[in-house]
């Protein structure tokens, strides 16, 4: 095989944006176990640090004084990165955020980000309609409802998103276990796949919360 194919979502083209991991946000969730979430979201992220692909983190409300931080394990794994904090629903309509994914120089962008049908849907389809690639992590995102986490994932795919999960990602990343940055996926592998599989055995998901 020679060259390289633009199917694939190389490395050095791609760029990760994380969109709203924040206890208050992370809280909407309820018929997922959240626990794996953040784990597949903080995966990602200390792969793409590790490998030299750029992270763009994002926040809403915190300088509104109406939610809360970043969440300790992702920030924890992104030492060097500021959150992006805005005010809007849609990461895409805050000129900071978008600056900052256009100073990167890179076209394709995988995006995580909660709640799926709002967080992650919407930057995703303007990114789209701005002539970016964008793929979106299914496993590092949750929604209220499994119904509603699923239906903006139909509306991602048709409106021509790509689905992945987070090992997808991360092996579609390195490709050759003879790279040099298979290294940092051997480091992960093992201790990903033991608290992953932890967590699928003794799945834990939140109780519905109303408004009162």
């Amino acid at each position: 095989m020679t060259g390289k194919s633009n199917a694939i979502w190389d490395s050095e083209d791609c760029v990760l944006l994380l969109i709203d991991y924040q206890d208050g946000v992370l809280d909407l969730i309820f018929e997922q176990d959240r626990r794996v979430i953040e784990l597949n979201a903080r995966t990602l992220a200390t792969f793409a640090r590790a490998i030299g692909v750029p992270v763009v983190l994002s926040t809403v409300g915190v300088e509104m004084g109406v939610n809360t931080p970043t969440i300790d394990s992702l920030q924890a794994a992104l030492p060097d990165t500021k959150p992006i904090d805005r005010s809007q629903m849609n990461a895409w309509e805050d000129a900071e955020f978008v600056a900052a994914v256009k100073a990167t120089g890179r076209r394709k962008l995988v995006i995580a980000g909660v709640v799926t049908s709002t967080c992650l849907a919407l930057p995703t389809v303007d990114a789209l309609a701005d002539g970016y690639e964008v793929a979106f992590v299914a496993d590092a995102v949750g929604d209220a409802t499994k119904e509603f986490h699923e239906t903006a994932l139909t509306r991602l795919t048709h409106a021509g998103a790509v689905p992945m999960t987070t090992v997808a990602m991360m092996a579609e990343w390195f490709r050759d276990w003879k790279s040099p940055l298979a290294a940092a996926a051997r480091d992960l592998w093992v201790p990903y796949k033991e608290e992953w599989a932890a967590f699928k055995r003794d799945p834990r998901v939140a109780t519905p919360k109303g408004l009162g």
